[in-house]
């Protein structure tokens, strides 16, 4: 006060005016960090969604890299066992994918290995094309289901009789449409087939093609493997998917096949696994070249359909991955949630410090997801980049998933049962 006062009396005017700059500069600065009670409950409520986010791009979304790396600075172990394996095919209709994909698995750097593809009553030229290629190839044997069978899903009766028909304990599952990325993805798969070992879990995604919607449906496939294998990789199995996975073929007769599902049209592939997999008997090859890549869909209807299928056996998995992964949907929601509200609310209060207080959290959120998903996807061969498009996908597939949950409540259950 005495400092002020003397500074007054030696420049009045000037000292005046500056002391009444000052304080008002000082009350523009306390008004801009007081926060009013509803400001502080969203900023607050965004820092908690952020941070439970991050527990699961670290913790579970990031687990493939977390593997990747593991692999190459070599702390990873593996068996040197190459056992005699079956390769088994389910086809319908796929004699063009057949043309294109099937030498890929004929032709793998494997010692002792066989490829069962049961024909289900193709109308196209897949007879003629397998027995073709059976002259070509000595380890390829195919064979038909029954057109009368009706006791079981189509998709169930021909995987049952290709495990069946197999001379070897360890089975390999693929389907028409997919082809390895090189010729060590029988190799790299069977490195985890460890006495201990029962099931393992491998990576699968979609050829690299322009557009908009081959660009979701990639990143649809991207991140339900970063979760799926991010939980087994967790020691928390939970499903599986018949484009790249086996198993022992002793592990199928002890669950007697296909029984406990039978009464549902699919669920050959994640209910099974649901299943039999445990933490202790379960491994996941994430390697490049243990990869398998899928055409690109041409028909969203097929994309759609193939969604719904899931949907309707996800009611049946047993354990609680599957309410914890809805957690995560339900909490990126919320954060972008809160993130709107609380910028709206502090631009219509001229409040720019709480606007950019909110807007730093969804940066660091952008920040991290763009680098885990990222990452990964480069490491695994994907063709995509997801920078721009991480916030319009996180509205997108949780409203996609939900139109295709209640089209297929819509649908009745009837739909998805045996045929």
């Amino acid at each position: 006060m005495f400092s002020e006062n003397l500074f007054m009396f030696l420049f009045p005017a000037k000292g005046k005016n500056m002391y009444l700059c000052d304080t008002k500069n000082s009350s523009y600065i306390m008004e801009a960090f007081a926060f009013n009670s509803v400001e502080v409950i969203l900023l607050s409520a965004t820092l908690l969604v952020l941070i439970i986010q991050s527990f699961y791009y670290f913790g579970l979304y990031n687990r493939i890299h977390a593997r990747n790396k593991a692999l190459k600075s070599g702390e990873l172990h593996f068996t040197q066992e190459l056992p005699p394996l079956s390769v088994i095919i389910c086809a319908k209709n796929e004699s063009e994918n057949l043309r294109k994909f099937l030498p890929a698995v004929l032709e793998q750097d494997y010692p002792q290995y066989e490829v069962i593809v049961i024909n289900d009553g193709s109308t196209d030229e897949s007879e003629d094309l397998l027995s073709a290629l059976e002259e070509k190839y000595d380890h390829l044997y195919h064979s038909f289901t029954p057109e009368n069978s009706r006791y079981i899903s189509r998709k169930k009766l021909a995987l049952t009789l290709g495990i069946k028909a197999s001379k070897h304990e360890w089975l390999v599952f693929t389907e028409a449409n997919c082809k390895p990325v090189s010729n060590q993805w029988l190799r790299l798969m069977a490195r985890n087939f460890t006495p201990r070992t029962d099931v393992v879990l491998g990576y699968y995604g979609y050829e690299y093609a322009k557009g908009w919607f081959n660009r979701l449906v990639a990143f649809d496939a991207l991140f339900h493997s970063l979760r799926y294998l991010g939980w087994a990789l967790a020691g928390s199995p939970y499903m599986g998917i018949g484009r790249n996975m086996a198993y022992r073929k002793s592990l199928f007769f002890e669950q007697k096949g296909f029984s406990a599902h039978l009464n549902l049209q699919r669920g050959d592939d994640d209910l099974f696994i649901n299943q039999v997999a445990k933490g202790f008997n379960t491994k996941v090859e994430t390697a490049l070249d243990a990869t398998v890549r899928l055409e690109p869909v041409e028909w969203r209807k097929d994309w759609i359909e193939e969604k719904i299928s899931y949907i309707a056996t996800s009611s049946y998995y047993k354990g609680s991955q599957q309410v914890v992964n809805g957690l995560e949907t339900m909490s990126r929601l919320l954060f972008h949630a809160l993130f709107l509200g609380t910028t709206l609310l502090a631009i219509l209060n001229f409040h720019w410090l709480v606007a950019g207080l909110a807007f730093l959290l969804w940066m660091i959120r952008e920040v991290m997801q763009a680098v885990i998903i990222n990452r990964t996807a480069k490491e695994q061969g994907e063709g995509w980049k997801y920078y721009l498009t991480l916030p319009l996908f996180d509205f997108l597939l949780p409203l996609q998933n939900f139109k295709v949950k209640l089209y297929r409540l819509y649908r009745g259950k009837s739909d998805f049962m045996r045929r």
